[in-house]
Formats: C-alpha cells, structure tokens, sequence
C-alpha cells in the first residue's frame, strides 16, 4: 500500500484506510479471568479445551423405548418392558435380547441397548411392548462425543463472547474464562458552538449529539470509556484534553476539528504529538478524517478524529473504528455482516468513491429488498434512527 502523502491530503480507498489502521495497531495483551455472568461480549484469550465429551454418554433423544437395534427387523415384534431410564436416574441394568426400557428425553442409553423407538411409534400393554418393523437401528440416539470430543477445541481463542458462547462453556462445567482486557477509550466532542443537552441554545448553537452515540457505540462494544465531554476550539485546551487521555486510553475518539477550517486543529495537534497516518478518505460521508499515533512513552494509543457532522461520525465508527477496537482486544473476527438486496431506485456516486447510505431493508415474496429514507445529507441524524 502507498504511503499516504499528507502534505497534499491524497485520500485512501475505504479498504486502504482499514490496512493502514490494522497495520499500526498494539493488542492488548492484558488479561482477566472471569466468572460466566461477566464474560459477555468479552474476547477469549485462549483456546477453550473441553475438559470432557459432550454428550458425556449416549442419551435418548426423545422420550421412547431403548432397545437392542439387532431386534429390529421387517415385522413387527414385541419385546418385554424391563424398567425405566430417567434423565439424571439412569437404568442400572443391561438390556438382552428381546427386552426394552421406557427412556426419556436425555436420559443414559442403557447398556445393551443401542437403539430408541419413539413413545408415539409403540405400543404398551402391561410389560408387553410392541413395536412395528418400520425402524433403523441406532436412531434417536445422541452418541458421547458428537457435539464435542474430550480434549477437543470448544472454542477458539479470539472468539467475542456472546450468550451461546457462555452457554458451552457451562455444559462443558467451566466456571471462569480467561478474556482480554476491555479496550480503554476516552471521547470528547470539539466545537465553540457545542452545547449539553437541557443547556439553553444561544445563537449559532447547536447540541451535542455526536458524543452520545459514540459512547453509546462503545458501551455496546464492551469498551471501559471516560467521556471528556466537549473541548473548545483553542489548540491549548485541545492539547491537554488529548494528553488527559493519552495517559490513560488505548484509543481516543474524538469528533470534530478535521476538517481544513481555521478552527480545525485536531489534525495538527495529531501531528505534534505523535504522527499522522492518514486525513482524508474516499468516501461519503465521512471524507475528514484524521487518524494516527499519539506518542507516549510505553503506553501505546491510536487516535480517531471523526468528521463533526452526525452522520458522517456514526459511519466513520462503523467502518473503521468498531473493527479496529475489536482487533485490539484480539478478536478474529470483526467483519460486519453484508446483505444482498434489490434497491427500490438507483442511486449515483462519484467514481473512486466509497458511498454509504441509509436504507430501509424490507422482505417479500420476491426476496430482500432496500429503499433509501430519504435524503441522505451527513447532518441528518433522523436518516439513521430510519434505517
């Protein structure tokens, strides 16, 4: 990949700026043991090994008639009701030939047996049970081992942790899973004419709506963020808002100051205290943005200086800062689903150019199909809460 010459603001491909961010990025290497009801949306730091085979034992999977399955034959036949197996009270016999045990769902296969009859496919009477010939021998029976082997791998280190996830490893009887720290990351907005939610609006001014969704993006990414709230235009402040965070954060995300203003100054200060890797990308929306390295002796951290408009913050945070959070805490999988769907109109784009845009996915008899929410302008917050 070329290397970005900043001195003209050469824009990079959407697929450009991702292997730039991926190629400086520092994992976490830092880790916790965790109980199960902590784990969620953690990322495993190492290979889950089954310490046991799930099914431990052969088990029904219905509730039936356990049987020897060399009985079975063309006719029917009828064997004789030996006892019961329960899930959790196995049979503590074997079945011979010609015998049967009434077995429900999950309980232990007796020994001798091989083969379940479902209930509804038999007939009872008194110990007499008779059984038509229209069976397989071994059917509904889950072997030990199918689902997971003794000493296999249950899960991959990597792997973010969803309730499934937790799931297997109780069946497999873990309490505790080792996971990678959660991702550090400070946010603050920047701009003079910012103001909080239930502050009065003077002229000129506007609320801060950016810093509510980054966070509320961060939290639903499991990240420990500290919200630095809104920075003025004045390159002092900005400089210690920064260096506040970079004495703490693995990334900083910011929104705001990009762009080519006389009032942007977060690209230059990205360049004072560490360097720039990129400012400008091929797409919309969300063209200005300046990401790179901010230096801090041992301690690495990476900034993203997303664009100020909305829209433009919320999509650049989809496409590249999501992924690159979860690569740091060691995630192998951070690609976002795609879907392929007829579009209700054409839309246009310029050549060369990566274009995003809010739609409303519907389904009919037809197939997937999207239409667009309207007008689709980077400050248009609602064209989000549409899509």
């Amino acid at each position: 990949m070329p290397t970005p010459d900043r001195s003209k603001g050469m824009e990079l491909s959407v697929s450009a700026a991702r292997a730039a961010i991926a190629a400086v990025l520092t994992p976490i290497t830092d880790c916790d043991t965790l109980p199960l009801d902590q784990a969620l949306g953690r990322v495993l730091a190492e290979d889950l090994i089954s310490p046991i085979a799930v099914p431990a034992h052969d088990n029904s999977a219905m509730d039936g008639w356990a049987l020897r399955g060399a009985d079975l034959g063309a006719s029917a036949i009828t064997l004789n009701s030996i006892g019961t197996a329960l899930a959790g009270h196995p049979y503590s016999g074997s079945v011979g030939i010609g015998q049967c045990v009434r077995i429900m769902t999950g309980a232990v296969v007796p020994a001798g047996a091989d083969t379940v009859v479902m209930q509804e496919e038999a007939q009872q009477d008194g110990s007499s049970v008779r059984i038509a010939g229209t069976h397989k021998p071994g059917q509904n029976v889950r072997r030990a081992g199918e689902d997971i082997a003794r000493g296999a791998v249950a899960l991959r280190s990597g792997t973010l942790l969803r309730p499934q996830h937790l799931g297997l490893a109780a069946s497999l009887g873990l309490a505790r899973l080792r996971v990678h720290r959660r991702a550090r990351v400070a946010v603050f907005s920047t701009g003079d004419e910012l103001r909080q939610p239930g502050e009065d609006l003077v002229p000129g001014a506007i609320y801060d709506s950016n810093r509510h969704v980054l966070a509320g993006m961060l939290a639903r990414l499991g990240c420990e963020t500290r919200d630095l709230g809104v920075v003025r235009d004045e390159p002092a402040r900005l400089e210690a808002a920064l260096r506040e965070a970079m004495s703490w954060a693995d990334a900083i995300v910011t929104s705001g100051g990009v762009s080519t203003g006389d009032m942007d100054f977060t690209r230059a200060l990205l360049a004072k205290l560490g360097e720039v890797t990129f400012c400008n990308i091929a797409m919309r929306p969300g063209r200005p943005m300046a990401f790179g390295r901010l230096k801090n002796g041992e301690r690495p951290c990476v900034l993203f200086g997303l664009p100020g408009n909305p829209v433009a913050a919320a999509v650049s945070f989809t496409q590249f800062v999501r992924g690159a959070l979860l690569q740091m805490c060691g995630c192998t999988d951070t690609a976002l689903p795609l879907l392929q769907a007829r579009a209700h109109q054409p839309m246009k784009k310029k050549p060369g150019r990566t274009e995003y845009q809010r739609g409303i996915l519907e389904r009919d008899d037809q197939g997937m199909h999207v239409r667009l929410t309207g007008a689709q302008g980077s400050g248009m917050l609602s064209s989000l809460c549409q899509a």
